[in-house]
């Protein structure tokens, strides 16, 4: 029996994407306890940072590449693959050194002004030092998920997230015992590290693997940048996809991080302290909003395997394989997404108690179970528009979506307080899905039957 390629990498994603959130959970609990509450809060401040940093110099690089090296099992034209994968090492690891010295010269101005933090500026200095190990790491594996192999991207998450605890621990288990105090910034050089190894892995793995089929990164086909009519050719195809792309993900990055930063601001004005600010804030965005994510590892994992399957489906004009990858993912999104609503909504309390020891916990786990059918099938619905080359449609819906959420911290939040904010969290969620299912509804429909091809 043939094996679905598909299914197989979302298999192994998912099995590595349960795993290392695994690890990353009872991470969570062991940092809570080595820099306390507070500083929890002031290291999710700086979450807005590597969003945007990883929208500027890998996100849609990393898109672009996985979308034109598809065709190489079956074109095995390995070259172009090669050509595609250098212009984009060389885009990104040039936007994430300009980036990185402006972070690192900046970091004051961005902490005080931008993450109304002052004490987030040395996180944003040593969190610059990773964004050429990063921008390294998304291109090989935006390469790998294009060929349809999951393995290396797989094994490099699990080490990326191993190398992190492991260096955090160790580093928190000798100031301990010289009798010093963790700080901080423990947790943001365990990034660094995270990343550095991952990077390393997944260099040597590609080195490897186009030595073996007879080319090197110092080959004939490198020389010449800008002469090489095919590697002008190549850098055009990787930034008339990847420039759009970066774009839409930095203005949507951009208005969450505007939504992160004034959450805690809005919830002041609501009339809370700034320490039960910091509570709130610390228990929904490190506490609960990583376990009602938990299941996305495996909506995730199908997400981005979906790009390069619909795009190929796409190029040859397959309708029917498309439509068939929609109805088999709407499907299995949403009866995920409603069992979870159920479990959560129903041991809500349970949860908050056992696994956080917090009751405000397992209030917000109730509130927020009715999002996880919406949430699940939103991020494979934008992966086939994507996939379609729709990345306007795309762009423009996640815009609409963060901005309902927006009007409700804005307007909400210092009314209802945080319940305002979940209010606007299922409405944002209910939208796009509308949004998502009207893009895609000659797909949805096709052959006049939303799961007509369930079992085909």
């Amino acid at each position: 029996m043939k094996k679905n390629p598909l299914i197989t990498g979302a298999i192994l994603l998912t099995a590595t994407g349960i795993l290392s959130r695994i690890i990353g959970f009872f991470y969570r609990i062991f940092l809570s306890q080595a820099i306390g509450e507070e500083g929890m809060g002031i290291y999710q401040l700086i979450a807005p940072v590597m969003a945007l940093s990883f929208s500027i110099t890998a996100a849609g690089i990393q898109t672009a590449i996985s979308k034109f090296v598809a065709p190489e099992p079956t074109s095995h034209d390995y070259k172009s693959s090669l050509r595609v994968l250098l212009v984009g090492f060389t885009i990104s690891l040039s936007l994430s050194a300009i980036l990185g010295f402006f972070l690192f010269e900046y970091s004051f101005f961005i902490a005080k002004n931008f993450l109304l933090e002052e004490r987030c500026a040395s996180l944003v200095r040593i969190f610059a030092l990773s964004l050429p190990f990063g921008s390294v790491h998304s291109c090989i594996n935006g390469y790998y998920y294009g060929i349809k192999k999951t393995g290396l991207p797989a094994l490099t998450q699990l080490l990326e997230q191993g190398a992190r605890v492991l260096s955090v621990f160790l580093i928190f288990t000798y100031l301990e015992n010289k009798g010093l105090q963790a700080s901080i910034a423990i947790s943001v050089v365990g990034i660094v590290i995270g990343e550095f190894v991952s990077m390393t892995v997944s260099a040597i793995a590609i080195f490897l693997r186009f030595g073996k089929l007879g080319f090197t990164f110092s080959s004939h086909s490198t020389k010449n940048t800008f002469v090489d009519k095919k590697i002008r050719n190549t850098t055009k195809s990787i930034l008339s996809m990847a420039v759009p792309l970066s774009a839409s993900r930095l203005v949507i990055n951009g208005l969450q991080s505007i939504e992160a930063v004034y959450i805690p601001n809005k919830l002041m004005e609501f009339g809370l302290s700034n320490s039960e600010v910091l509570r709130i804030y610390g228990v929904l965005t490190g506490m609960v909003l990583p376990l009602i994510l938990f299941p996305s590892a495996l909506t995730n994992s199908i997400a981005v395997l979906l790009l390069p399957y619909v795009s190929e489906a796409e190029a040859t004009g397959n309708k029917r394989k498309i439509s068939n990858a929609v109805s088999k993912c709407v499907f299995f999104c949403f009866s995920l997404g409603f069992l979870c609503t159920v479990l959560f909504f129903l041991l809500g309390d349970f949860l908050g108690k056992y696994l956080f020891d917090s009751a405000i916990a397992g209030s917000f786990i109730s509130s927020m179970s009715f999002i996880c059918p919406f949430l699940y099938l939103r991020g494979v619905l934008s992966s086939i528009l994507h996939g379609l080359g729709r990345t306007t449609s795309s762009f423009l819906f996640q815009i609409t979506g963060i901005s309902c959420k927006l009007l409700f911290v804005f307007f909400a939040i210092p009314a209802f307080g945080i319940k305002g904010y979940l209010w606007g969290l299922l409405a944002s969620e209910l939208l796009l899905c509308l949004l998502y299912f009207l893009a895609l509804k000659p797909y949805i429909y096709y052959n006049n039957s939303v799961f007509g091809n369930l079992h085909a």
